[in-house]
């Protein structure tokens, strides 16, 4: 699983590289300490030796220095080298879910996406960087250690090869009671995130329809499931601790004890044992550092699943196109299309379809609520892919143009209107990022924008809240419409997108359309017979099939869902005259 990681660390070789030589010197030379404190107990005090002293207690002093100063250099690096690595690899996946098409996006919840990108990056960050040291570190320390203290006495040393067993089942234990429960703990994190954000953005009708109290109990529900998990994976892997430190006190025990009755026989130097000691504190503290080590990779392993999940996502839609094919005309043809979000789904949302738009025609698509509007239209941007059949844009397959030249030459309005925070030009300047402000200008007015932002005191300085929460409905889609138009597309999309506005408006809206691009295809979703009234042709939809296409007059003679909306809308006063 972790070889796919490993691409990230080779920006950083440097670092880890200069780290892990530091490393070693690192533990060299602090590994040299115990001996030669040894050598001052039973040489330096043994016979008295001032000066022997005052000149190990100097070489000591060295060390300590050199160790320290290495041991900076190598926390350094491998900070360096940690932290780069995640950041490497949260550009790397933020990066592969914008490469994602709809139908990506459908096999991954938004917060689960949310929490991939920041807390499992995180858990993956927080166990690498200390991590990649302990890593190096440790062995180095443990090798050395044994050997040292080994080369000093073979009679104690014995007593590792009891406890350095007893200490390594003890972490298997540990090890395998963590692993399925971080699997658990961050699908619960996955859920409490849905669950906040759902009601951040439902704010509004969790007030309008008094439900605090409600969402407030379902966030206790899923904030207490994550409190009952976290708390039995943090009481498992806590065991590490004193685990480790009763393992290491009996070793100590056990040594002082065995290593005591060495020294009333002479066979062992008290100078040798409190050396030995110091090796044992060592030894067991870098066993200590590995246990560490391996309870952080356990919990970084479910994060690093997660997140290669992600990555080895199959991007569903090929960017596959010639960069020389151009739209230049706007004409749209669909021939035989039918299409399903899912390839496992039972049933077609569209169901042979065929339609044939002109350059600079008019489109009307009226039908039922779950008649596959929005479908339809999303695949003309190559949002998604046909599942059969081919939509030709300028008798030109869609798959054959660049997926950017395309979504730049068709302008879709979506249904849901979303502005990003920030003032009101920087959102349009979504649609052209190098507009004047006489061009944004332009947009606005065809779009009857400018009425109400000129208004404001700041203008097209005006801040807009996240998702635009300080607009109505109706200028938020005005706005969405100015933002279109400054693309200057050659395919239109309007997606139910003036539903929020009033007759005379949508009115005057579609006649400056009208006026300003009469060469310019332009299609449009809506619900009221008024909003394509004024359409060269109107595209009934039934149940993901074409029931039948026709002017608006046509229609009315002789189609029945068509003379239905009318008849309803025209009772309920929606039609004008």
């Amino acid at each position: 699983m972790l070889g796919k990681f490993m691409k990230y660390t080779k920006k950083y070789r440097k670092e880890w590289s200069i780290g892990f030589f530091c490393c070693i010197l690192e533990a060299i030379f602090e590994i040299m300490i115990p001996t030669f404190m040894s050598k001052i107990i039973d040489i330096g005090i043994g016979n008295q030796d001032f000066n022997y002293i005052i000149k190990i207690g100097c070489v000591i002093l060295l060390l300590s220095i050199l160790s320290f100063l290495f041991g900076r250099g190598c926390s350094n690096n491998f900070s360096k080298f940690g932290n780069g690595f995640a950041a490497e690899v949260r550009e790397d996946v933020y990066g592969k879910i914008q490469s994602f098409a709809f139908s990506n996006m459908d096999h991954f919840t938004t917060p689960s996406l949310i929490t991939r990108l920041t807390s499992d990056v995180t858990i993956i960050q927080n166990a690498v960087t200390p991590g990649v040291r302990s890593i190096f570190r440790a062995p180095i320390m443990l090798i050395s250690g044994v050997v040292m203290a080994v080369l000093m006495s073979r009679e104690l040393a014995v007593v590792y090869f009891i406890s350095i067993p007893v200490l390594g089942l003890l972490l298997y234990l540990i090890i395998k009671g963590l692993a399925p429960i971080y699997h658990k703990m961050q699908k619960k994190v996955d859920l409490l995130n849905q669950v906040t954000q759902e009601n951040l953005r439902a704010v509004r009708v969790v007030k309008a329809y008094a439900r605090e109290e409600y969402e407030a109990v379902k966030f206790e529900a899923v904030n207490k499931d994550l409190k009952q998990i976290s708390t039995r994976a943090y009481s498992i892997s806590m065991l590490n601790t004193p685990a480790m430190q009763l393992a290491m006190y009996g070793t100590i025990i056990s040594i002082v004890w065995y290593g005591g009755n060495l020294v009333i026989t002479n066979q062992l130097l008290i100078g040798q044992l409190t050396g030995f000691l110091s090796y044992v504190l060592q030894i067991l503290n870098s066993l200590m550092l590995i246990s560490a080590v391996f309870i952080n990779l356990t919990k970084a392993m479910e994060s690093f699943r997660r997140i290669r999940e992600v990555l080895d996502e199959t991007v569903e839609l090929k960017d596959e196109g010639q960069a020389g094919n151009q739209v230049n005309r706007g004409s749209v043809c669909m021939e035989n299309v039918s299409f399903k979000y899912s390839k496992d789904a039972r049933e077609y949302v569209l169901k042979d379809v065929n339609v044939q738009i002109s350059p600079g025609e008019t489109i009307g698509i009226l039908g039922g609520t779950g008649s596959s509007k929005t479908s339809l239209v999303q695949l003309i941007p190559r949002l998604y892919d046909t599942t059969k059949g081919t939509v030709y844009i300028d008798e030109i397959p869609a798959q054959d143009y660049s997926v950017n030249h395309l979504r730049n030459a068709v302008g879709l309005v979506l249904q849901k209107n979303t502005l990003f925070s920030g003032s009101v030009a920087d959102n349009l300047r979504w649609g052209n990022s190098s507009a004047e402000l006489k061009d944004i200008k332009l947009a606005c007015d065809i779009a009857c924008a400018s009425e109400f932002i000129e208004q404001k005191e700041d203008g097209y300085d005006s801040y807009v809240e996240e998702g635009g929460n300080n607009l109505s409905g109706g200028q938020k889609q005005r706005l969405c419409i100015a933002r279109m138009l400054l693309k200057n597309p050659k395919i239109m999309i309007f997606d139910d997108s003036t539903s929020a506005l009033d007759m005379n408006t949508e009115k005057k809206l579609y006649e400056n359309l009208k006026s300003h691009y009469p060469e310019t295809t332009k299609i449009i979703i809506a619900q009221r017979i008024s909003s394509v009234s004024h359409a060269d042709k109107i595209i009934i939809l039934n149940d993901g099939m074409v029931d039948e296409i026709g002017t608006p007059q046509q229609l009315l003679a002789h189609n029945e869902i068509y003379r239905e909306i009318y008849e309803s809308q025209q009772k309920g006063g929606i039609l004008n005259d």
